[in-house]
């Protein structure tokens, strides 16, 4: 396929224009939105896949599939959208994950046709999101990046507020203000860079304003206003708060893409416009942030072992492995950078699973509390099948896919700051500890009498499951593939921050 085609612009807009078709739907095709929804990000998926095609994944620490476009150049805006080998793995495992959460919400909101058409208006969400999500990972502008970045929220406020559960709308508040004030201090960094940097009408141009020559005051300061920002996002403690509230309310669905991409998108934007454009301030700032990174590593584990709620018992583990990522990213080793990389697209993959699975058990019980399950591996045992597999994989087990990210995580973090590399290996014994004990709530023990006769996974279940427990496993035991994906563009990363790799024993064992 050729690079020189519009691969990104195609992306972006095409779920665009599958929202805007549910939402305009003439009244004879609003009974089909499911299957619009479906196909219409199946095709999308066939389109990444098209790109892949197109991409040069032997030299994936370059940008590639570039397009750049005079947009406001009175300001300095331009539509520049581009990826590496780590952007093209985020927007594969986000157009993966979207289909499988159309198919998770097939029977949610009922029935009639009042209902149908809030699901209709609920999958038209899902697409405008995936829109969003494509053009933040592959935006090149900062202006553009951070107009994305806030653009995000529109659709997941209205997921969660207009489809959660009793307490959506304060949920949905609390995620709002959280991000609304992180994307205004970072707001204040975007025009105080802009100002700072080479200026013109491609001022906001990433590769431009990489060159600028900031003083150290001021990198220090800008870097902040972005890091707290992306903090907020990812999340990171202390500024975590609104997650549990939001994963606790919000459908299962929702849940997977929050989680498993939206969060992705705090951790991206410190690998890839924190470093680059403050490099002498990521140095600056690295060891406060290795310290709050393993505070969240401990604090995210141990929050989950005393969670009653199902929901908010993931959204806590999530806290957790955000951890491990900021860790390996400011640990800055190849290694650790790689590792970090590869672990953002395994952790939307077992997360989402998980929060997935626990929609469907939580939509055949009617609660979202642990103590509420008991014996339900004989009575559903595909369900639990699957969770255990999927718990796995969050915990790090050997042959799952999140091991060999983790390990790579640890092992280049061990080169260069080895204190923290201990502490945070702690988070494994933890993860152990909140998954094998959750699963021994649900699903071990003797049935309880009044969960008898409930159905386990049905085929479209299984469908919205199976592929992500597939690439658990693929990514697993041949990571390869992966891996060269993530390791030349954490070599560019480390090159631009202006630090010298530190040779880690075992660099070479993840293969």
């Amino acid at each position: 396929m050729s690079p020189d085609f519009p691969w990104l612009t195609t992306l972006i807009a095409w779920p665009v224009l599958g929202a805007l078709l549910l939402w305009l739907a003439p009244r004879g095709l609003r009974a089909h939105a499911r299957m619009i929804a479906l196909a219409w990000s199946l095709v999308e998926l066939v389109l990444v896949g098209l790109a892949f095609t197109a991409f040069d994944t032997g030299d994936s620490g370059t940008v590639q599939l570039t397009e750049t476009h005079r947009w406001i150049p009175a300001i300095g805006t331009s539509y520049a959208v581009g990826v590496d080998g780590v952007g093209l793995a985020l927007i594969a495992m986000s157009a993966l994950l979207v289909p499988l959460v159309v198919l998770a919400a097939w029977r949610e909101q009922g029935s009639q046709e009042g209902v149908s058409d809030r699901l209709r208006g609920y999958l038209a969400l899902v697409l405008l999101l995936e829109a969003f999500i494509v053009a933040v990972f592959a935006a090149r502008d900062v202006f553009l990046f951070y107009v994305v970045f806030e653009a995000m929220l529109i659709p997941v406020y209205f997921m969660i507020g207009a489809f959660g559960g009793a307490q959506r709308r304060y949920a949905a508040v609390k995620f709002l203000l959280y991000s609304l004030a992180g994307g205004l201090i970072m707001l204040v960094g975007v025009i105080a860079l802009y100002l700072q940097g080479p200026g013109g009408p491609e001022g906001f141009l990433t590769d431009n304003l990489v060159t600028a020559d900031l003083a150290p005051t001021t990198e220090k300061w800008l870097f902040v206003a972005f890091f707290i920002a992306f903090a907020i996002k990812a999340p990171m403690f202390p500024v975590h708060t609104w997650l549990p509230d939001a994963a606790e309310q919000a459908p299962a669905g929702t849940s997977t893409l929050l989680v498993g991409v939206l969060d992705k998108v705090g951790t991206f934007g410190m690998l890839t416009l924190c470093l680059p454009l403050f490099p002498d301030a990521s140095r600056w700032a690295a060891p406060v942030i290795i310290v709050l990174a393993v505070v969240s590593i401990l604090y995210g584990a141990l929050l989950a072992i005393g969670q009653k709620d199902l929901m908010r018992l993931i959204a806590y583990t999530s806290v957790s492995h955000f951890g491990f990522i900021v860790l390996g990213i400011f640990a800055f080793t190849s290694t650790s950078v790689a590792g970090s990389s590869f672990y953002m697209v395994n952790h939307g993959l077992s997360t989402g699973a998980l929060f997935l699975l626990a929609g469907f058990l939580v939509a055949r019980r009617g609660s979202q509390q642990i103590a509420d399950f008991g014996g339900l591996q004989k009575i559903v045992p595909v369900l639990a099948g699957l969770f255990l597999v999927a718990g796995l994989s969050a915990l790090s087990l050997p042959g799952l896919s999140t091991f060999v990210s983790e390990f790579m995580v640890l092992v280049g973090t061990f080169a260069r700051h080895p204190a923290a590399a201990i502490v945070a290996s702690t988070g494994v014994v933890l993860a152990a500890i909140y998954i094998l004990w959750t699963y021994q709530r649900i699903f071990t023990g003797p049935p309880r009498e009044e969960l008898e006769g409930m159905p386990d996974l049905r085929a479209r279940e299984r469908w919205a499951v199976a592929p992500l427990i597939a690439a658990m496993l693929v990514l697993g035991f041949v990571p390869g593939p992966a891996l060269d994906l993530v390791r030349p563009p954490a070599a560019v990363t480390l090159d631009q921050v202006g630090v010298t790799d530190v040779p880690a024993a075992a660099e070479g064992s993840d293969q």
